[in-house]
């Protein structure tokens, strides 16, 4: 959230930092798309999106017919504070950008407007979806989640594994990935880099041992999608 200039708390994966400044983020269907190599087979079936934070992807996903849900711890904050934290940080991320112009590349985007306008439709997909289906946004966080084992076809986690790797240490990150593979048959996990230089994660290659060591195959796939500098593999889990 623009305007809380501190440190994130773990307690919100929601809320991204960078530099000090705290974010509730919104992305849009087609930077999913791009991060997650989705296709519309994984947009039609059971879809969990953790921590969802103010993305779109739960809605337009559930106009395609999938049962898609949304995690954040954020959301227990209620739709007013939620819709108030989003138009901060629409600004705020703007202001971000500007003042770290070369933690950025733009091949993707194109440029800034089509960002910016990117993610002002994604937030107003957002919150409408949240005030006409509240039932497809549960607040909840890793590494703890109250859902079935197997309750969804897939799960994705966008820039909070990895991305706080300074903060969050291996542990945390092998409960994290072992809770979504528990609700998930499929996992998909990205960026790899944290937050702020793009730095590789110190445990990644310890951490895909210890998932190997627990029955899950993990690959690091390429992806079509960087906008942060160096960030553009995701991690893939399946049943060995």
């Amino acid at each position: 959230m623009l305007g809380h200039q501190r440190t994130p708390p773990l307690r919100g994966p929601g809320l991204r930092a960078f530099s000090g400044t705290v974010l509730f983020t919104s992305r849009g269907l087609a930077e999913y798309r791009a991060m997650f190599t989705l296709d519309d087979a994984d947009l039609t079936g059971s879809l969990l999106d953790c921590c969802a934070g103010a993305a779109s992807l739960v809605a337009e996903a559930s106009v395609q017919g999938g049962r898609a849900v949304a995690v954040d711890p954020f959301y227990a904050q209620g739709t007013a504070t939620v819709r108030d934290a989003l138009r901060d940080s629409l600004r705020g991320g703007q202001q971000l950008i500007e003042d770290h112009e070369e933690q950025f590349v733009w091949d993707w985007y194109g440029d800034r407007a089509t960002r910016d306008a990117m993610r002002a439709e994604a937030a107003a997909v957002f919150l409408e979806d949240l005030s006409g289906a509240p039932q497809r946004y549960v607040a909840a966080e890793l590494p703890r989640l109250p859902f079935a084992d197997g309750a969804f076809d897939l799960a994705v986690c966008s820039h909070l594994l990895f991305t706080w790797a300074r903060r969050l240490d291996c542990a945390w990150h092998l409960k994290a990935l072992r809770e979504l593979a528990r609700v998930a048959r499929e996992v998909r996990v990205f960026p790899l880099v944290r937050a702020g230089d793009g730095s590789p994660t110190p445990f990644l290659t310890e951490l895909l041992d210890e998932l190997g060591g627990l029955g899950l195959t993990a690959e690091v796939v390429g992806v079509e999608y960087e906008f942060q500098r160096g960030g553009n593999q995701m991690l893939r889990l399946l049943p060995s």
